[in-house]
């Protein structure tokens, strides 16, 4: 089978598959105790002191930099890569070893099925949820240092819908050469932007900021890709959370009408 590592990004115990492709990694880690059986985005070159503000790219940036592997992955504690079975039993679910192997023969990346807005813009949906000058700063970082993503970038924040959750598997090379890129226009955004006044949430905003670089990065590159299903491990609540996208949406509205 091919050399495969998958991070599960979480920062409390939870249950993990037992298939060896995949390591928990506690992000986020510095300063903490130990989680057992779970490896540390603090250990050797890490970011883990920035987990505020970088979300599970901590552990990302860890998987880059200290880990060997033919094909290096991420998924979250709550949401995994699916084998497509239908069965209520999600842990079921989760896709293994073997069956990511045979996905890596036909493709170099896997990704998890877009999100759809259906209303919403990209650009719109990530100004009504926290702030435009996140993504304005992130273009002109662009147009600066790598102008060739332009044009990919301008037509996926104008798109409906569009990969999230920082969620893929991909083989080594591309891994490398997408953290090198990723994290060179991040750490310029975070020289540029003031995020003193932002709440905790909104303050979280390189890891968001990051799941709208990874289709312009795939698209300029032109790599050939695979969706796959996803599992969410817990109960999700679409009523609240619908309530909670009209309730954002409505304060950003009466706020610029205020003005």
């Amino acid at each position: 089978m091919k050399d495969i590592k998958i991070i599960v990004a979480a920062h409390k115990p939870y249950w993990m598959p037992s298939d060896p492709v995949y390591m928990p990694l506690h992000v986020g880690a510095a300063g903490k105790e130990r989680i057992k059986g779970f490896c540390r985005d603090d250990d050797g070159d890490n970011i883990s002191d920035k987990n505020a503000h970088y979300c599970e790219l901590t552990g990302l940036y860890w998987a880059w930099k200290n880990l060997d592997a033919d094909y290096v992955g991420l998924v979250h504690y709550r949401r995994h890569f699916a084998n497509g079975k239908r069965t209520k039993d999600k842990k079921s679910r989760v896709i293994t070893g073997p069956e990511l192997d045979k996905e890596l023969t036909a493709y170099d990346v896997l990704l998890p099925k877009p999100r759809h807005y259906w209303i919403e813009t990209n650009y719109s949906q990530y100004a009504h949820a926290h702030h435009a000058a996140d993504l304005d700063t992130t273009r002109q970082i662009l147009s600066e240092k790598y102008p060739e993503y332009l044009d990919a970038f301008d037509k996926s924040m104008k798109r409906t819908a569009g990969h999230r959750f920082n969620m893929f598997l991909m083989k080594r090379d591309l891994f490398d050469a997408y953290c090198a890129w990723l994290f060179d226009v991040l750490f310029e955004l975070e020289k540029r932007l003031d995020i003193s006044g932002y709440t905790a949430n909104d303050a979280r905003v390189f890891g968001f900021v990051s799941e709208r670089l990874l289709d312009p990065w795939i698209e300029t590159n032109q790599i050939t890709y695979k969706n796959m299903p996803y599992v969410f491990m817990e109960n999700q609540n679409w009523l609240i959370k619908g309530g909670n996208f009209v309730k954002r949406k409505l304060k950003r509205s009466n706020k610029g009408q205020s003005k």
